[in-house]
């Protein structure tokens, strides 16, 4: 009886001790999200995500920022602060006649995400560029990495479509902001009365 008593006891410690280890491998493989550590990760990433997308975006050049810089941080990422900031990856067209921006910021452990990445969509400034103006800007995030590009449709949506690829799908909220530049009007020294 008792030989039998520890048998069965022993073998309840074995069942839990397999559940046990199939949760934990279970729970290891579960990601959330990208896992980026360095700058040269992120600037990999943006070479990834254009690669599959050919030719159809102008001559982009990728680069750090310094954190450390408030207003290079504020002028690419519409962020007032670089508080809760660990990097920030920009990838802009060589000629700054193109109105296309993207930018990946990689913020610190325990950061408010949804909170940084709406200040990021709400004050980003689609005209900073002479001349031409970002139509489109969509932001999401991937662990702790937020990710917005703001473009016409045509470059800004298929860019934003190859981030969330190359995170697996695994992506916080998406944000997205429409500009309307409806009937722009002129100033009076800029018109011509005929």
């Amino acid at each position: 009886m008792k030989k039998n008593l520890i048998y069965i006891i022993i073998g309840v410690i074995v069942i839990v001790g397999i559940i046990v280890g199939i949760l934990f491998v279970m729970q290891n493989k579960k990601s959330n999200g990208l896992k980026l550590k360095t700058t040269a990760e992120m600037k990999a990433m943006f070479e990834k995500i254009y690669s599959d997308l050919g030719n159809t975006l102008p001559s982009l050049e990728t680069n750090e920022i310094d954190i450390n810089d408030a207003n290079l941080v504020t002028t690419y990422t519409g962020l007032k602060s670089n508080k809760d900031i660990e990097a920030v990856v920009v990838s802009e067209p060589l000629m700054n006649a193109q109105a296309y921006s993207a930018v990946a910021v990689k913020v610190k452990d325990g950061a408010d995400i949804e909170t940084i990445k709406k200040e990021m969509l709400d004050n980003i400034d689609t005209n900073k560029w002479i001349c031409v103006s970002a139509e489109k800007v969509y932001a999401t995030n991937s662990g702790n990495i937020i990710f917005l590009v703001m473009s016409d449709e045509e470059w800004a949506k298929p860019v934003y479509e190859n981030f969330k690829k190359y995170a697996n799908n695994e992506t916080g909220k998406e944000l997205e902001r429409t500009e309307d530049f409806g009937d722009v009007e002129l100033p009076p020294e800029m018109t011509v009365i005929q």
